[in-house]
């Protein structure tokens, strides 16, 4: 009998030293049931405030669609935002120099961004619940006013201002940036310009023989493009970029 009970005794020992184990794993199991879920209702916000932005976005691209369209101008919706598109005779040739005549379009196109809801929504009482959910997860909410100038990929004369078409499309993009901050008074921290010269071509000039063919090919690759769009960045990457 007395090694029956010694046998018991051990077993009771063994179970109490390892009873720890049991309540740890399942500490460690609802932890992790924890974190799961709270990516799940992360992951669900993002989506939230990510549908909500492309409805903005998605506005203000049938504004520009209905208000904008021309044989001159294109609106395109893409992934991350709008894309308008300008061509003809926005420049003198080799100049820099907006002509005049398209002043009242970049004031329109200007106008537009500013009296969009997606530039409104902090004095709107109806997206207080998505500024503080953005909030909430340590971000802002970024619009960004993007302007590239592209040039066709003939060389400039001998005489010219600018030494390069990329000199020349930056400086052409940066007019246009200008004229729109002034225009509509955006604060100088929506936009960005950028210059690309004769390097992203949307038409393959020297695959063209035909005189004419190449002409209008340069023509479709004379452009400016402004980029409307709006993301949300971690406020902690933006305070570092402002200390550097």
């Amino acid at each position: 009998m007395e090694p029956l009970r010694q046998s018991i005794s051990l077993d009771e020992r063994k179970a109490k030293s390892t009873a720890w184990a049991l309540t740890f794993a399942d500490v460690v199991t609802l932890l992790l049931t924890f974190f799961v879920l709270l990516l799940v209702m992360l992951n669900d916000a993002e989506k939230t405030i990510n549908v909500v932005i492309d409805r903005l976005l998605d506005q203000t691209y049938v504004k520009m669609t209905n208000d904008l369209s021309s044989d001159n101008i294109s609106v395109d919706r893409e992934t991350k935002g709008i894309k308008i598109t300008i061509r003809g005779n926005l420049f003198k040739s080799a100049s820099a120099d907006i002509d005049p005549l398209y002043y009242p379009v970049v004031n329109q196109i200007g106008k537009i961004i500013k009296e969009s809801e997606l530039m409104n929504v902090e004095y709107n009482d109806n997206y207080k619940t998505l500024l503080k959910m953005i909030d909430q997860q340590g971000s802002d909410l970024n619009v960004e006013i993007r302007c590239e100038g592209h040039t066709d990929d003939e060389k400039l004369p001998a005489n010219a201002e600018y030494p390069s078409n990329w000199e020349l499309s930056a400086a052409r993009s940066l007019n246009i940036v200008r004229l729109m901050n002034e225009d509509v008074g955006m604060s100088e921290k929506y936009f960005s310009a950028l210059g690309y010269g004769e390097h992203r071509p949307i038409v393959d000039v020297g695959a063209i023989k035909n005189y004419l063919d190449k002409e209008k090919a340069r023509a479709v690759n004379r452009r400016v493009e402004i980029y409307l769009d709006a993301f949300i960045e971690d406020k902690a990457y933006i305070e570092n970029e402002i200390s550097l």
